[in-house]
């Protein structure tokens, strides 16, 4: 197929792919001015609603994949356009016909892994739930109070299967009676769906269905907002199921308000909190995890000048999280910046992209000895 396809057949297509809003866009540029990408280089989102109301777009060209789907310039634009929404319909477009430009490849494999092994890394699927070994851990039965979902990056990722055993703690000192179900448990689909692959995301998301109901599962928590989103708002919109989702740092805010955790330490750090575009913006949860930090004595929390509704993106979302950004082009360098300049000693946040881009570029900055990285998990295990 050629890459700047007929201007009937483009946007036919286009539109059965799910984007229909971008003949609503009138150029005013507000989407690009809070756009994270020209922080870094130059990206222009009105230019790709431009040129695929005219049918021109030239589904080969790297700029279709930028999107994090952060979630800023919806918020930002009068028109509705719906720029996340096209440009994943976008990306379908280019999907179906296998068209997967130089930096995007990486996909392919991506997408073979989760098919074949249920996790985007491939892994074993038999090990899923080995990094919960030595933890006491228990299988999920029917009538257990919750299903902890991890995630795959907390069941394969060596960081990060240190959040989920500073997880399964919180969850044991407070008493709380809960299950994984391992390797029956399926990545949730999130980011493959954003990269234009419905087809893998509904897959998973049956498997990942099947498995919760013949388990008679009611409720789940989960550690990455990408799952949260997921299991929340997309299942139940394309499937028609509907359990209870919530994520870590509401649980833990319930749990300190409910007496079944004490904080008995204090913590003497400067700390900030980075929102995740998936908690924050696309889920409004903001205060929970800030009143969990702010009640632990001895921490001092500072925000930083991008925070809440206009948090910065770490760069993860949107399939970012498996394509390779040039060490110029990362945002996480500039958010972990604006930490520093604020004084902060930890970057608290509660997400395993967030984690696993932060911690990067705090080793390719040299920010070693400067600033670490946390999950809230991490910090409150240390208080109670």
């Amino acid at each position: 197929m050629e890459t700047a396809a007929p201007f009937k057949e483009a946007i036919d297509e286009i539109k059965e792919n799910g984007a229909e809003a971008f003949k609503f866009c009138y150029q005013c540029g507000k989407c690009d001015t809070v756009c994270p990408w020209n922080k870094v280089t130059t990206f222009s989102m009105r230019k790709l609603m431009r040129e695929t109301t005219f049918g021109l777009i030239e589904i080969e060209r790297e700029e279709l994949w930028r999107c994090t789907t952060c979630g800023r310039c919806p918020r930002e634009c009068p028109r509705d356009v719906r720029q996340i929404d096209n440009v994943i319909a976008l990306r379908r477009f280019a999907t179906g016909y296998g068209v997967l430009p130089g930096p995007v490849k990486p996909l392919r494999a991506v997408s073979g892994h989760l098919t074949a092994d249920g996790n985007p890394f491939g892994e074993e699927r038999a090990k899923r739930g080995d990094w919960a070994k030595d933890l006491s851990v228990k299988t999920f039965e029917e009538g257990m109070e919750i299903l902890y979902f991890p995630g795959c990056y907390l069941s394969y990722d060596a960081r990060l299967k240190k959040v989920a055993a500073a997880t399964v703690k919180i969850l044991q000192k407070a008493g709380v009676d809960f299950g994984i179900l391992g390797a029956k448990e399926n990545c949730c689909g999130e980011s493959i769906r954003k990269t234009g692959n419905e087809e893998v995301f509904k897959r998973l998301a049956k498997e990942n269905i099947k498995s919760w109901i013949d388990h008679g599962v009611k409720k789940i928590l989960v550690s990455s907002p990408h799952c949260y989103h997921t299991f929340k708002n997309e299942y139940p919109q394309e499937f028609k199921v509907n359990f209870e989702v919530v994520h870590i740092s509401q649980y833990l805010y319930q749990l300190i308000n409910e007496g079944r955790l004490q904080i008995s330490k204090e913590y003497a750090k400067k700390v900030t909190y980075h929102d995740p575009c998936y908690l924050g913006r696309h889920n409004g949860i903001y205060d929970e995890p800030r009143a969990v930090l702010n009640g632990i004595s001895g921490l001092q929390l500072d925000e930083m000048p991008e925070a809440r509704e206009n948090s910065f993106c770490c760069g993860g979302g949107g399939g970012r999280i498996w394509i390779e950004t040039p060490k110029s082009e990362r945002f996480a360098n500039l958010r972990l910046e604006q930490a520093l300049d604020i004084g902060a000693e930890e970057l608290v946040t509660a997400c395993p992209y967030c984690i696993t881009n932060f911690e990067d570029s705090r080793v390719v900055q040299n920010y070693d000895d400067r600033i670490q990285v946390k999950d809230i998990t991490e910090i409150l295990q240390e208080v109670i």
